[in-house]
């Protein structure tokens, strides 16, 4: 027992003297003073991800169309306005692409990248509705090891990043991903209008290909960095690269059982879907089928 008092005395002494280093502009903004409305939101979404299904387990799911098409728009616009601030704040304060060290000054295009990047931290926890969707629509096997690690730990890890690092490099990996959530909830966007648009819609499976070249990216930057002794933070360059190579494992999984590998079973004359998802919010290219076809034809799903 006093093994665990030590530790948790330990613990609370180091989490104040790493308060004294983290950067000032931001710790009076929604969400920063303090770990806990993060962690709290984080708990209530794996407390849904157990309730939820319990609760819808014995009811029609939701169709929940129109909510998507808002929903995945509005995603594409938070995502677009991110990817853009983080562009042009990152050139007018002449951000090397190669080694930027965090400068916690007050210029004006040093706050304009700390707040784009406090907005990708928040878009992270309006990411959890992904999850909250694919629920209330019954798309229980969507909600995959995959696609709750990926949502559960960014909310946590990106609060981390905006209280001590709000710049310099931390704009290089969260330009890249705010832009491919442009494509990925614009596609998500596209399929939910229904399925004279989601014929057109043959490139999912790219967006994927084109999350794995992201992580290989990130962990290529943050290797060089290291390599070079760029004066950014080793503890984060050495966190990225590990949080990359989890995704660079799980996402391969998933694209060989999504697209590579042959369906070792078939139903009826077509073959069994897996039930795999990446991150995603609504469809699969299974489900979508389903949605628009049988659904629609039986008319048991609940409308919004």
């Amino acid at each position: 027992m006093e093994v665990v008092t030590h530790l948790a005395n330990d613990t609370v002494e180091f989490y104040k003297w790493s308060l004294t280093i983290a950067d000032k502009r931001v710790e009076n903004w929604p969400m920063m003073s303090s770990p806990f409305p993060t962690l709290a939101i984080s708990c209530l979404y794996l407390i849904f991800l157990w309730v939820g299904p319990k609760y819808m387990q014995e009811r029609q799911p939701y169709t929940l169309r129109r909510t998507l098409i808002v929903y995945n728009f509005s995603m594409v616009v938070l995502n677009f306005y991110i990817a853009k601030e983080l562009l042009l704040a990152s050139r007018a304060a002449g951000y090397s692409y190669l080694c930027q060290p965090v400068n916690y000054s007050n210029d004006v295009n040093e706050v304009r990248i700390a707040s784009a990047l406090w907005w990708y931290y928040i878009s992270k926890g309006v990411e959890f509705l992904d999850t909250v969707f694919f629920i209330l629509r019954k798309k229980f096997n969507q909600v995959s090891f995959l696609h709750v690690y990926h949502h559960c730990t960014m909310f946590i890890l990106w609060w981390i990043g905006i209280k001590w690092v709000p710049g310099g490099q931390s704009f290089f990996g969260a330009t890249i991903n705010s832009s491919i959530h442009v494509l990925m909830y614009g596609y998500y966007g596209l399929a939910a209008l229904g399925p004279h648009i989601q014929k057109y819609l043959w490139w999912k499976k790219y967006l994927t290909i084109i999350q794995m070249v992201q992580f290989h990216v990130t962990i290529g930057h943050a290797g060089y960095s290291l390599y070079t002794g760029c004066p950014f933070p080793c503890w984060m360059q050495w966190a990225l690269i590990g949080y990359a190579v989890t995704f660079i494992i799980l996402f391969a999984n998933f694209y060989y059982h999504a697209y590579r590998r042959k369906p070792s079973s078939l139903k009826g004359g077509k073959p069994v879907a897996n039930g795999s998802s990446a991150v995603a919010n609504g469809h699969s290219s299974t489900e979508e089928v389903e949605e628009n076809g049988k659904r629609e034809k039986k008319g048991r799903a609940k409308r919004e």
